[in-house]
């Protein structure tokens, strides 16, 4: 074993390291949860931005929601520490890459949750569709934002996958009690729901390609409010928002209960 290989290897054990990577795995998990709520209010007719910004100002608003924030970004900090501890320690290329890009996104989601928490105002819907209009701009940016649609597409379909054979029970941990099924089921109908929702995002971006329209590109927010002007779109919305709940309780109760 190499000496960063050891490093990391006590890292992944220290007491500290670990109790931050569950608060990290709540946050995660809250972020979701508040998303399918707001979901659910965008199909009763109310307002709402239903992605990680609009829970993040959602949690910013109410008193105390600013230490909530700050209590969230170092979870999510450590959450992505952990995971380059685990590319480190990890055996095969693609474990190695897919533990970091999981560390790249909840970095990412902690900048944007440091900015919401110092006062910044984020509009992932507006940022997205404005991304997508400069690439469109650029030679070949056509084909580039498609293949980035694709990607999603193909992300979302492997939530299904994953949540539809229980591939992701793989790399649970957790204790043989009545806690594992119900947690396994709250995994499997999340996993399905997210990729679904997934879908959604991938399949209008690659619209917003085809046609050349940025404004079809607009993220998990603009895909779920599309969803009220289609036929049975509203029963859509819901069920896939009940769904986002269901995979938020399911990494709240994993990040109590799983071993890591």
């Amino acid at each position: 074993m190499s000496a960063p290989t050891r490093t990391a290897s006590r890292l992944e054990r220290s007491t500290t390291v670990r109790v931050l990577t569950r608060v990290g795995l709540a946050s995660i998990g809250l972020l979701h949860i508040l998303i399918g709520v707001i979901a659910l209010a965008v199909a009763a007719g109310s307002g709402g931005h239903a992605d990680q910004s609009g829970a993040l100002q959602a949690v910013a608003s109410v008193p105390g929601g600013v230490f909530v924030l700050w209590l969230v970004v170092v979870g999510l900090i450590v959450l992505a520490i952990w995971q380059l501890l685990v590319a480190v320690t990890a055996h095969g290329a693609a474990t190695k890459l897919l533990e970091i890009v999981k560390a790249v996104v909840y970095a990412a989601l902690a900048a944007i949750t440091i900015s919401i928490a110092t006062g910044g105002h984020h509009n992932a819907s507006s940022t997205e569709k404005t991304q997508s209009a400069r690439l469109l701009a650029l030679p070949g940016g056509v084909f580039v934002l498609a293949l980035i649609g694709l990607v999603i597409v193909a992300v979302g379909a492997g939530f299904i996958w994953s949540g539809a054979t229980h591939r992701f029970e793989r790399d649970l941990k957790l204790p043989p009690d009545a806690w594992a099924g119900a947690i396994t089921v709250l995994g499997r109908v999340g996993y399905i729901a997210k990729g679904v929702a997934l879908l959604l995002v991938g399949g209008l971006v690659v619209a917003g390609a085809v046609t050349v329209d940025p404004s079809k590109a607009a993220g998990l927010d603009g895909s779920l409010k599309a969803l009220v002007s289609v036929p049975f779109g509203v029963f859509l919305l819901v069920v896939i928002a009940l769904g986002l709940l269901a995979y938020g309780l399911f990494w709240c109760v994993r990040a109590v209960r799983a071993r890591l």
